[in-house]
């Protein structure tokens, strides 16, 4: 528990430093509340943290009416959290003046931070309150296509008020590194490992492998194609940082034993968990 809001008070602090030191100041406009509170700072003067705070009240509170007290209790601390940060960092001076470079690693810095927030089950608050919402009154339309919908919007406004096409250019570069970053972390969150061991001395090895390590072992009786000698197939999901350990308590017991690791996209269930 502790670890998990960790992860969320590191990865809303993420955000709160990308929106406040590399998008605010260069305005850059990549859509979501982000890009709702760029452009009131720059037309109206209003604090960032405060209308970031102003965006999400209003939103939750509609949440709350169409979408039921779990949904918002779930979004609040990250909502909540992410507010704080945007309006902390924003007292901080500006560390990048470059256009592009606070496009590029500004959205590196968001994508990874709402990657984090939404693996741990919790959410920023804003666009994703929003997408929801717009998804509860258009059923029919996908949740991805309804924020890329927003996100245009908000995109389209900026130009029209800060009058310039390269902004809203980069801050569509901006939109589409913070995507990528974010479904690149979700994906390597989720990443695992596949081990297969061939071996002699199966069921030993399983019971050695089971009694020195977190992870279940299934035995698969096999027959070489090659010397037609029967043969066990032992197979474990591992996390991908617990391979190499494997290998060396297989090797330490069957020093013979043909392993072969494969990698697997995703893996429900017995210990694993299925980042989204």
């Amino acid at each position: 528990m502790i670890k998990k809001y960790a992860v969320i008070v590191f990865g809303t602090a993420m955000v709160g430093f990308a929106v406040s030191e590399f998008y605010i100041p260069n305005k850059i406009v990549s859509g979501g509340v982000s890009g709702f509170s760029t452009i009131l700072f720059h037309t109206l003067g209003i604090a960032p943290g405060l209308s970031y705070a102003v965006i999400n009240v209003v939103l939750l509170a509609a949440a709350l009416r169409f979408l039921g007290k779990s949904f918002v209790l779930n979004s609040l601390i990250g909502a909540l959290l992410t507010t704080v940060f945007v309006q902390l960092f924003s007292y901080f001076p500006s560390i990048c003046d470059d256009v592009f470079l606070g496009s590029v690693f500004g959205a590196i810095l968001y994508g990874v931070g709402i990657g984090l927030t939404l693996a741990e089950g919790a959410s920023t608050g804003g666009t994703d309150i929003l997408g929801r919402l717009l998804q509860y009154f258009f059923p029919h339309i996908k949740i991805g296509n309804l924020l890329l919908m927003v996100d245009a919007a908000v995109i389209g406004v900026s130009l029209a008020v800060f009058g310039r096409v390269e902004l809203a250019l980069y801050g569509i570069l901006a939109l589409m590194i913070s995507s990528y970053a974010i479904n690149w972390l979700i994906r390597k969150l989720n990443i695992s490992k596949l081990a297969f061991v061939v071996t002699d001395c199966g069921e030993e090895l399983a019971k050695y492998l089971v009694s020195n390590s977190p992870r279940g072992v299934t035995i698969v009786r096999a027959t070489g194609g090659y010397t037609m000698e029967n043969k066990t197939v032992l197979m474990c999901a591992l996390k991908e940082t617990e391979a190499e350990s494997f290998q060396k308590r297989v090797l330490e017991k069957d020093a013979s034993a043909f392993i072969i690791f494969s990698e697997s996209t995703q893996i429900v269930g017995n210990g694993f968990r299925v980042y989204k």
